[in-house]
């Protein structure tokens, strides 16, 4: 599916949306789930499409597999806490969304631990007498 095709999607599933808001809110957010469902699963092969060119990239760099995978892994949760937060917000529950998104923060905090200790550790090496 073409850029064309999505954004049609998109803008079909809105209006949709917009006319069912009023009179049946559960449908329309449900149209809206299954919309957002069909939209991601259409741009999952260029996602993955992009993950195995930044694989073939790190492993040209000879980047560390554990280091690269947990970028990686970042960059999931960044994304999914975010769709997941947008998703909440569409239906009203703005409180809700905003604990999603730090939850989404504390995982990447967590992950982010052994990146940001072996930083330091080897510009501490770089320090005469550290």
């Amino acid at each position: 599916m073409d850029i064309i095709q999505i954004v049609s999607l998109g803008l079909v599933a809105a209006l949709l949306i917009l006319l069912l808001k009023e009179h049946k809110s559960s449908v329309a957010f449900l149209l809206l789930l299954f919309t957002v469902i069909i939209l991601f699963l259409t741009i999952l092969d260029q996602v993955r499409h992009i993950f195995s060119l930044l694989s073939y990239m790190a492993e040209k760099a000879q980047v560390e597999p554990v280091y690269f995978k947990t970028i990686l892994k970042i960059i999931g949760i960044a994304y999914i806490a975010e769709f997941g937060a947008q998703l909440i917000r569409d239906a009203g529950l703005n409180s809700l969304a905003s604990k999603v998104e730090l939850a989404g923060k504390l995982f990447i905090l967590m992950l982010a631990i052994p990146i940001v200790t072996a930083v330091i550790e080897t510009i501490l090496n770089f320090i005469p007498g550290a």
